[in-house]
């Protein structure tokens, strides 16, 4: 699998603020976290790769030694929210005035949820109407805030503890429910004291960060297509091996597991992994059950409800997602998007304000479906569409890359083991 995407923009961003050198095997190199590495290098950080099997080395620019630099041009976060919404974070505590934008997805993507508590935390940032990008930041010394987030969101989880850990005073954030806990997880390995419970974190700063090396486990984030794909077809059986089984990204599973599918985790954590990784086995079943997710699941699988919808069309019975507007202001519109598409492949789903109902089972013929350039509705199109009846092209399906670099290749090879095809055109 490739390296895990919120882990290595978590890795970099916490080496460009330590003292030291950090050293990071397995980097994915994928355009979101290759952007991120080209913003921390327009912010005067020395960033040495991603050389081989994607070591990166990282010499950090603390502020107990002058901080990051103003950077001569606007900084780019590409197609990143995870980027630029960190990068404000990490940011915030120093003496530079920045400017940031990004492709035209992004731009599109709200940021007040950041901006309002580093704002309150003492940094100023200026952004176009409805708080969106392209935006302005001038940072500064910090203070410490208590913070009550009205959503969970590890993004903005992790903006304010990596403004917090340079700030002065505790620093506590507070969820309705739990979100990804790759920053918490992360930052004692940078030798950050820090306390945590179920729904809450905090700390107390100014700390220092130090220099560490570390090694990305594979993405389940990315896994997740593959294990869906095997879920669909009774009798198949995919491996996949050194993925994070962090407990807060590996739901999906759960999910899989209580559809019918043969789930089988081994542990087999390195010495220089940030947290718990292993392999994974899925079966496919005769048969999926149906299954309905809302509430304080969604936050945990967020990136895989797509592809779980796809997995709802091999289900006896009917599947509900609902409490997932956050889908609408992603990378796209992903519940209309990921609608359309499955209605050109043939397919019937019910878009929701707030999530998708799906009947099943469904047979569907295939046809011509619309990415919207997005990478997670790319490859749920593409798993879709490997269980129809006929042939079918996904338009733009080359934004996988974004995450998933050779998505396609990967799942030509698990194609063609069951007579199948996958090809990625121009």
């Amino acid at each position: 699998m490739p390296p895990d995407k919120s882990i290595s923009h978590r890795a970099a961003m916490m080496g460009a603020i330590a003292a030291g050198t950090t050293v990071i095997d397995r980097y994915l190199q994928a355009a979101d976290t290759l952007a991120t590495l080209e913003a921390l290098r327009a912010l005067g950080v020395e960033v040495q790769g991603p050389e081989g099997e994607g070591r990166v080395v990282i010499r950090g620019r603390p502020l107990s030694e002058g901080g990051l630099a103003e950077p001569e041009g606007v900084v780019d976060a590409g197609n990143s929210g995870t980027t630029l919404r960190l990068l404000m974070g990490l940011a915030a505590a120093h003496p530079i005035f920045w400017v940031a934008t990004g492709d035209a997805s992004l731009r599109r993507r709200p940021m007040g949820r950041v901006i309002e508590p580093l704002t309150r935390m003492g940094a100023s940032i200026w952004a176009r109407q409805g708080q969106r990008a392209p935006l302005a930041m001038r940072g500064g010394a910090l203070h410490a805030i208590a913070w009550k987030g009205p959503v969970a969101s590890a993004q903005v989880k992790s903006a304010v503890l990596l403004a917090g850990v340079q700030a002065r005073g505790i620093t506590r954030v507070e969820e309705p429910a739990p979100s990804r806990d790759h920053t918490e997880r992360m930052l004692p390995l940078f030798g950050v004291h820090l306390l945590s419970g179920p729904g809450w974190v905090q700390l107390e700063g100014p700390q220092t960060l130090q220099g560490c090396h570390l090694t990305v486990p594979g993405d389940p984030s990315s896994a997740a297509f593959l294990w869906v794909a095997a879920a669909m077809h009774p009798g198949s059986r995919v491996r996949t091996c050194g993925v994070s089984l962090n407990p807060t990204r590996i739901e999906v599973l759960q999910v899989l597991s209580e559809m019918g599918a043969d789930v089988r985790m081994e542990p087999a954590t390195p010495p220089s992994a940030p947290e718990p990784w292993g392999d994974v086995t899925v079966m496919g079943p005769e048969r999926l059950r149906p299954f309905r997710i809302a509430g304080r699941r969604v936050p945990l699988l967020i990136d895989e409800l797509p592809v779980l919808a796809v997995a709802a069309l091999r289900a006896q019975g009917t599947s509900l997602i609902q409490d997932a507007a956050e889908l609408r202001v992603k990378e796209s519109d992903r519940i209309e998007g990921l609608a359309r598409g499955l209605a050109a492949l043939g397919a019937r789903v019910e878009a929701l304000p707030d999530g998708w109902r799906i009947e099943g089972p469904q047979r569907f013929p295939g046809g011509v479906a619309d990415s919207c350039g997005d990478h997670r509705l790319a490859m749920s199109l593409a798993v879709a569409a490997l269980a129809g009846d006929g042939p079918s092209v996904v338009k733009g399906s080359r934004c996988a890359r974004i995450s998933f670099p050779g998505f396609a290749r990967t799942l030509d090879v698990l194609a063609r083991a069951g007579g199948g095809r996958v090809e990625e055109a121009a």
